[in-house]
């Protein structure tokens, strides 16, 4: 097989891949399944796709259709070939303005695509929670819904046309025709022609009509995804076969273009109503009264999600709005041209809702404070499934959907169903939609917990067929529902199901084992029932995570590291040049889980491909904070590189940045040498090809003196009257070497501020050491600065730093390295960075816009990925601001692209760059001349000299001229 797959490579313009770190990054998706693929194809054009289909027929194999990847139910896992179009089908090929569709290709993100037609005052309603990356193509596939389907309805009704390639390698175009055209096509010889006439035999039976008029899902309910849409086709003037398609799982063709009938822009101003109720029976009741006011929003999130967010500071702001302490809360919006229409709508609503004397409270929010309370029940919902240790929130019940009328006594059911199972039942509902959304908790690598996966997922299909609801709502049935398909709507039925299939694909090569003859629901899980949990030692704590492979198995593969710049954040600047799922923070914790529980080697960390999955992370952190599920993987590159240079060595490169402090503290001895060997075009070009640092790099520079000498000489100078309070300057490796007037600056102005600064005799940050995976240096560091530190800081003698990179390792890495852990989470609540510390000073009021200039000034400020992760960058915001007459705006960059040595190597200089083109360097150069450009951080600053020719300016030295 890999010498067919080897000539089937060489036969495409797209790229085939059949390496194990491949095929294993494409053995799950967001759901609990793995199955490891035969092969994993970009392909470029539709021609490759017809060969893929060719040579899946040819070998029995299949093809698995896949787009982001965020699928629940284990629709995008299988045993063929995973055909990947996210990489190259991503164009938005037309727009008609007037008849309000557009056409696009299967990989366009869906909020790209509204980006795109926003200035045509257009929109593709339906709105998923991965919206910002999830694509048409999947969306399709799935027949994704999301909040606003009560209003513009799920992708099924916007969807006018696919063009598609089918089993036999034909193209056909599948858009409404009427029974005279398809009589017309059924003359045809040809396989599209087949399937046509088996549709209108099937939708002509009296028998069959009514067959699926019994037992499918009731028509009122329009998030019903099981099984196939064939209750789309009855009793119809015109037939679309891409209604069918639509929720097909590319189960029945491969689609290379869609055409979407699009909706005006929503009204602009919006109120929502946050009804408060006593209890859940109360807050279901009025889900029906609501829905008569023309929502564009009707969500419900109970006590147990608000509680989620009681202790989590970021969410103390989003809470304002709560009384009391409800049991639930329905969230309704209503949207109009005007604010006072909106609130009228919004008044209207609470008079009729007053009237069934049901909720105690009836808030209104406005525009901006909706998205507040959004991000509390989205926030909710996150730390109720970031559950430490092996139980989680297992997706197997959470997509039933029944009609409003039913969905009180629906709920009732569901509560004693989930008591029987000592299950707490969690309402999280688009209640406007009659859906449920609810996930069991469960340890899946326990196989008593694997029974009760199908148990609980057997007997709430039994319920919601009580009520002929959906048991498939918006996330399709995939592998986890798909063996109740026959449950649903009954045997008849199903077999009209396997017909359809069979005559679209007579050879089981689209995407096999899911709505028909379906793969076993409590099968190929992600992890092996009852394992032996293999025993890891590591120079990191992972403690708080019960160990680093349990780190790794809190990536749920949601794919929010797919996310494009235009989103803003900053996870994952690989991802975001390449655009392979290789460069994921998602496919940095599947590969690393992967080789920690299947390898062989007594090193388990020794495999080459960990090495390429992590050689383009570039450890900014991100994925700390933007995560849902928090899965630290720049701790994982420094703990993997660590383990696998045990084994394979540490090159001279790798130590030449390693110990590049201690370099330049002997550089120093020969500061004008030194500088003239890295300024000197033929000198610094030799020194760059011998250690591989990229050509076009400019090599930094020793300061004309290092900060610690300037301490020392003017130490004495300082004046001290008047002090609020005594501050430690952390006299970190780069400003003490390369940067020291930004250090001298600070001096100035937290002494003009009245604050003492003391700097005592400490060694390095250890930052160098530990982006190079040396652990074992970064360590005695780490305990020689806690040694150093633990005695002087406190709260009223904080801890300050100027470089984000090295300061915030005292709050991250120094608490997972040292032996003393008591003083080192000692020292870390009292760390900040210098802007946070001077922030923090402004707003107790011991720091005033008085003390600066009243000049005017613009700036754009950048912030450092640490400070983004660890800390905020309205610290910098806020210091940047303190002259009364400073206009300052923070960049919506994600990381610069330098990152630390990253950018020097030459293999990454393309990336790097790249990473830096995505929204910084061209945000600079449409910056006006006079304005200044501000960056907290040393390789920040780098990377916009080296990128625009601009100088970037610490937010210190900007405050330091506007002293008075």
């Amino acid at each position: 097989m890999n010498a067919k797959l080897q000539a089937l490579s060489k036969n495409l313009e797209g790229t085939l891949h059949f390496d194990q770190l491949l095929k294993t990054l494409y053995a799950t998706d967001a759901s609990v399944y793995r199955v490891l693929p035969l092969a994993v194809a970009y392909p470029k054009t539709v021609n490759d796709i017809i060969k893929l289909i060719d040579f899946a027929k040819n070998n029995k194999t299949s093809l698995i259709p896949r787009t982001a990847g965020t699928s629940l139910a284990g629709q995008c896992v299988g045993s063929g070939i995973v055909v990947d179009v996210s990489k190259h089908f991503n164009k938005i090929i037309s727009l008609d303005k007037n008849n309000k569709t557009v056409t696009v290709q299967p990989g366009v993100v869906r909020d790209q695509l509204n980006n795109y037609l926003k200035p045509f005052g257009l929109f593709f309603g339906p709105n998923t929670s991965t919206s910002n990356r999830c694509m048409i193509g999947g969306m399709v596939g799935n027949n994704s819904s999301g909040t606003t389907s009560i209003k513009y309805g799920v992708t099924r009704d916007k969807v006018i046309q696919l063009k598609t390639i089918l089993s036999d390698g034909s193209e056909a175009v599948f858009n409404s025709k009427t029974k005279a055209e398809i009589q017309q096509l059924k003359s045809n010889n040809t396989l599209e022609a087949n399937i046509y006439k088996v549709l209108d035999e099937i939708i002509s039976s009296e028998e069959t009509v009514n067959e699926i008029k019994n037992n499918f899902p009731k028509p009122e309910i329009h998030r019903r995804n099981t099984g196939y849409a064939i209750d789309e086709l009855i009793e119809k003037e015109d037939i679309n076969v891409a209604k069918l398609l639509s929720g097909s799982e590319g189960t029945l063709a491969f689609t290379t273009e869609i055409t979407l009938q699009l909706d005006a822009l929503p009204p602009k101003h919006r109120v929502m109503v946050a009804m408060h109720f006593k209890t859940i029976e109360d807050c279901l009741n009025a889900v029906k009264p609501a829905m008569q006011h023309d929502l564009f929003n009707c969500e419900m999130m109970d006590k147990t999600i608000l509680d989620c967010t009681k202790a989590n500071k970021t969410q103390q702001e989003n809470r304002y709005f709560i009384t009391g302490d409800p049991m639930a809360i329905l969230m309704c919006e209503v949207r109009a041209n005007t604010l006072i229409n909106a609130k009228n709508k919004a008044n209207a609503l609470i008079t009729d809702i007053e009237k069934y004397n049901l909720s105690y409270a009836n808030p209104i929010l406005i525009e901006d404070d909706i998205d507040k309370a959004n991000n509390l029940r989205s926030a909710g919902l996150g730390l109720l499934g970031n559950i430490v240790g092996d139980k989680k929130a297992v997706a197997c019940i959470e997509d039933t959907a029944v009609t409003i009328d039913d969905l009180a006594n629906y709920i009732n059911d569901f509560t004693a169903l989930m008591k029987h199972y000592n299950q707490n039942a969690v309402y999280y509902a688009h209640a406007g939609a009659g859906e449920l959304h609810l996930r069991p908790i469960l340890d899946l690598k326990q196989s008593e917990d694997v029974k009760l996966f199908r148990q609980i997922t057997t007997d709430v299909a039994k319920l919601v067929k009580k009520y002929n609801g959906s048991f498939s709502g918006e996330h399709g049935d995939g592998i986890v529902r798909a063996e109740f398909i026959e449950l649903m709507i009954g045997s008849k039925n199903y077999q009209t199901l396997k017909q359809i299939k069979y005559t679209f694909d007579p050879d089981n090569i689209f995407n096999p084992g899911k709505i028909v003859d379906a793969l076993p629901m409590d099968k190929n899980l992600r992890y092996q029932p009852d394992r032996v949990e293999p025993s890891i030692e590591t120079k990191l704590d992972f403690s708080k995570s019960l160990g680093i492979l349990r780190e790794a198995e809190k990536c749920n593969g949601s794919g929010d590291c797919r996310k494009l710049p235009e989103f803003g954040g900053t996870m994952c600047p690989s991802y975001r040049a390449t655009k392979n799922e290789k460069d994921t923070t998602r496919a940095r914790a599947n590969a690393l889980r992967e080789f920690l529980t299947t390898s062989d080697k007594e090193n388990k960390f020794n495999h080459k491909e960990l090495k390429d999955v992590f050689d383009l992370c570039l450890s900014c952190k991100a994925c700390a904070s933007e995560c849902p599920s928090s899965v630290d993987v720049a701790s994982l590159k420094a703990e993997f590189l660590y383990q696998y240079q045990k084994e394979n060595g540490i090159s001279w490169r790798t130590k030449l940045f390693a110990y590049n402090n201690q370099l330049n503290v002997f550089g120093r001895r020969f500061k004008v040498v030194t500088n003239f060997m890295f300024s000197n075009k033929i000198s610094a070009s030799l020194i760059k090809k011998s250690f591989g640092i990229a050509s076009k790099r400019s090599l930094p520079l020793l300061s004309s003196v290092s900060l610690d000498k300037y301490y020392q000489n003017t130490k004495n100078q300082l004046i001290e009257n008047n002090l609020i309070k005594k501050v430690y300057l952390f006299n970190d490796e780069f400003t003490n070497q390369l940067d020291s007037q930004i250090g001298q600056d600070a001096l100035t102005v937290l002494n003009a501020l009245n604050y003492q600064v003391e700097i005592v005799n400490h060694t390095e940050s250890g930052r160098s050491f530990l982006s190079k995976g040396l652990l074992d240096q970064a360590k005695k560091i780490a305990d020689k600065n806690v040694e150093t530190f633990k005695k002087l800081i406190t709260e009223n003698t904080p801890l300050i730093g100027i470089e984000p990179s090295a300061i915030l390792t005292f709050k991250d890495e120094y608490p997972k390295l040292v032996d003393d852990k008591t003083s080192a989470e000692h020292i870390a609540k009292h760390t900040f960075l210098i802007e946070e510390f001077i922030s923090n000073e402004i707003a107790i009021g011991n720091i005033t816009s008085d003390q600066f200039t009243l000049e005017e000034k613009t700036i754009k400020f950048h912030g450092h990925c640490h400070q983004k992760a660890l800390s905020n960058q309205i610290h910098s915001f806020n210091v940047l601001n303190l002259p009364k007459n400073y206009k300052v705006t923070i960049i919506p960059s994600g990381c610069c692209g330098m990152a630390g040595s990253f950018g020097y190597e030459k293999e990454h200089f393309d990336i790097s760059m790249q990473i830096g083109e995505q929204t910084l360097f061209p945000a600079i150069r449409k910056a006006d001349k006079t304005t200044v450009i501000s960056a907290n951080g040393t390789s920040c600053r780098h990377q916009i000299k080296d990128g625009t020719q601009k100088t970037a300016y610490h937010p210190v030295t900007i405050l330091k001229e506007a002293l008075l």
